[in-house]
């Protein structure tokens, strides 16, 4: 991606919501939703680098930050090929990705960061109990376990949570992602739609 892509990043601890909110913000026109995670596990676990995300996910370690963002790369660039992602008009919603401070400065080589949105949960204990009953609904029983979750929650703090320090406070808002789906979502396109706003305006302005 010679080009910097435009993107907002969603950061914020398991169960906060980012990919819920993802998937509905890149349901909406002018804007492209990736989510990493998701990207990792449609791989095919028989592939060089499914077996290399199988071998670190199942212990609950990260993916190598040389791993991430080099198949995160080659992920936009086949939607770009594809048409799905439009760089020139299309705004990036990422999810999951920079998952450190390590990748937040090797993303810079591809991505030029607009705005940060960092979905708060004021009561912890609150969502863990969430992302148990989501986990116990999906049958994912190991997901179940409070002692998984708080260790999910623990790589967050001391891998993810730093990433904010990286980007300038005036590229941040703050939203409470324990309102409802619907009042987060509210909070999040109030931040983010004037800046697709004035990606489409330089857009139209060029053609």
């Amino acid at each position: 991606m010679p080009n910097l892509a435009n993107a907002v990043l969603l950061i914020g601890p398991p169960g906060a919501g980012k990919g819920t909110q993802g998937r509905v913000i890149g349901s909406i026109p002018g804007f492209y939703h990736c989510a990493c995670g998701d990207v990792f596990r449609r791989l095919n676990p028989d592939s060089e680098i499914g077996r290399t995300f199988l071998e670190f996910s199942s212990r609950g370690k990260l993916v190598p930050d040389d791993v991430t963002v080099e198949f995160w790369t080659q992920h936009i660039n086949a939607q770009k090929i594809l048409g799905a992602y439009k760089p020139a008009s299309d705004l990036l919603a990422l999810d999951g990705i920079p998952r450190n401070l390590v990748q937040a400065k090797q993303i810079t080589a591809y991505v030029r960061v607009l705005k940060v949105v960092e979905l708060y949960c004021p009561d912890e204990q609150m969502m863990i109990e969430r992302l148990r009953r989501r986990a116990l609904k999906e049958n994912r029983l190991d997901d179940a376990k409070e002692d998984v979750i708080r260790h999910r929650w623990e790589v967050y703090r001391a891998e993810t949570a730093p990433v904010l320090s990286y980007y300038p406070p005036e590229l941040q808002a703050r939203i409470n992602a324990q309102q409802s789906p619907a009042q987060v979502l509210h909070d999040i396109l109030e931040v983010i739609i004037p800046v697709q706003n004035a990606l489409y305006a330089k857009t139209v302005h060029h053609v």
